[in-house]
């Protein structure tokens, strides 16, 4: 459970960038933003980009809480990214289940993403984590890009059945450091 005063579905904006809390109505936008194969060639979820592995995911993502949509300044859906919790112990902050359209690839896009949620998350927290597959080569760059630490390699108790994934740490002074 999250503490109290803490918003796991805000509303963030900046940069060109909203994100909002995800609604069943997304659905469809969501998936036309993750019908690309090439977003998912690194995850562990390769054909994640077909409609009856996708459908599962969002209705996971639904279900679970703390995800947002992403949209550009034109208010075109163009990805997700959640706030979740690990069951721990320790329950730890994290944020992670994130993608985008390759057109937002390489730019400024996820940095942009990810400081609305540090600086709304770090208000709150002084540790981030981010879980990510061991072969997303690309994930793994863009969360070290953001000061994260690679600290082990475990399961990730949030997913059924659990499986390996990278951690990596992020903690508030080396953020606001940055």
């Amino acid at each position: 459970m999250w503490p109290a005063d803490f918003d796991p579905q805000p509303t963030l904006s900046g940069r060109g960038l909203t994100l909002r809390p995800l609604a069943a109505s997304d659905r469809d936008a969501l998936y036309a933003a993750a019908s690309d194969p090439l977003i998912w060639a690194q995850h562990p979820v390769h054909d994640r980009h077909t409609r009856p592995v996708f459908d599962p995911y969002f209705d996971t993502l639904l279900a679970r809480g703390g995800a947002l949509a992403a949209l550009d300044g034109v208010g075109t859906m163009i990805g997700t990214s959640s706030f979740y919790l690990t069951k721990g112990p320790p329950r730890c902050a994290s944020i992670g289940f994130t993608f985008l359209a390759r057109a937002h690839w390489g730019g400024t896009t996820n940095r942009a993403m990810k400081t609305l949620m540090l600086d709304h998350l770090f208000a709150h927290f002084d540790t981030a984590w981010f879980h990510i597959g061991p072969g997303n080569v690309r994930s793994q760059k863009g969360t070290a890009k953001l000061g994260a630490v690679r600290v082990e390699d475990d399961l990730l108790d949030i997913l059924d059945p659990p499986s390996l994934h990278a951690f990596y740490r992020l903690d508030r002074a080396t953020w606001q450091a940055q």
